[in-house]
């Protein structure tokens, strides 16, 4: 295998060989998380019932002999209150004209909201590459209800291909996967057959970590924290330590994630410990420390100290 221009070759490819970036984009809590796992195999974005749980593009890659799709899951789109807000919508609407397939994910639950018609007006105005509809949690809904809302979502655009899936449960996952690959364009491996990832270990052991927060924590205080490893031990082959700061944003925040006794962060340490072991198979000495650092949100200086930051660029 020789490398050139950032390309990985190998002259054992098939001719038929398809690679690209497929971008799933759509507004908050849709699924998006759930359907890149379920492409995957295995869990590399944290999942959780409460929305803007993705804050950045996160880049799944998934090889086979025929092909290789690198996925890229982006935030909710939304309207942004925060600047860590405006970060996660510009990261999502960053991805759209750079896909070569672009996954429009819909909640089938429930008629389009407005949130739908502006994302499928950006999709419009931006996309470059094929555009594929996804409905999900399409088993949730009744046979009755099922025609109009089909409809209702059709009719925000122009929709190459049309698909209903349950990212949950896996039904049409497969199928959808293999609409997109049509799609995708013929072309060489971008990264090697083992990588699942461009992320770096301590970004996804503080992702691992922050899902536990969403999980755990009630109502606002969860999206008003960041997680930062401040150390990632790998010299032990048996045992891999992590060592991690909990920022809140607020003083008030600091008391409910320690908890009486410290009862909270216990439980939060006991289960990120647990899933930080499945993700790396192997055990996990973890430390969790918990710091006030007001209004980080608001901050463009924490934000890119948090790995949130937009370049003035692109402010």
């Amino acid at each position: 295998m020789t490398e050139s221009e950032g390309l990985l070759f190998d002259d054992n490819l098939p001719a038929n060989h398809r690679s690209g970036y497929v971008a799933l984009v759509g507004k908050p809590n849709v699924g998006k998380s759930t359907l890149l796992n379920a492409w995957l195999g295995f869990k590399l974005a944290p999942v959780s019932p409460k929305p803007q749980t993705t804050r950045a593009r996160l880049l799944g890659i998934l090889t086979r002999p025929d092909a290789q799709l690198i996925f890229v899951d982006t935030p909710g789109i939304h309207l942004p209150r925060t600047k860590l807000g405006e970060y996660m919508v510009h990261a999502a609407t960053q991805a759209i004209p750079d896909a070569d397939v672009l996954v429009f994910l819909v909640d089938a639950t429930e008629p389009p909201t407005r949130a739908d018609e502006e994302i499928a007006r950006l999709i419009e105005q931006q996309a470059a590459g094929a555009v594929i509809l996804a409905l999900n949690k399409i088993d949730q809904i009744s046979p009755e209800r099922h025609p109009a809302i089909r409809s209702a979502y059709e009719a925000l655009g122009s929709f190459e291909q049309v698909a209903e899936i349950s990212a949950l449960d896996g039904t049409g996952c497969d199928a959808l996967l293999e609409l997109v690959l049509t799609r995708v364009p013929l072309g060489p491996r971008y990264y090697p057959e083992d990588q699942v990832s461009d992320l770096h270990e301590r970004y996804l052991a503080e992702e691992l970590i922050r899902e536990q927060l969403l999980l755990l924590l009630e109502q606002e205080v969860p999206h008003a924290l960041a997680v930062i490893v401040d150390d990632f031990d790998e010299s032990n082959e048996k045992r891999l330590r992590i060592s991690a700061t909990i920022y809140a944003d607020k003083e008030s925040h600091k008391g409910i994630i320690i908890g009486k006794g410290g009862a909270m962060l216990k439980r939060i340490a006991t289960q990120a410990r647990a899933a930080l072991t499945t993700f790396f198979e192997r055990p996990v000495k973890l430390e969790l420390w918990v710091k006030v650092r007001p209004h980080w949100r608001q901050n463009p200086h924490a934000l890119r100290e948090f790995g949130y930051g937009m370049t003035e660029k692109d402010e």
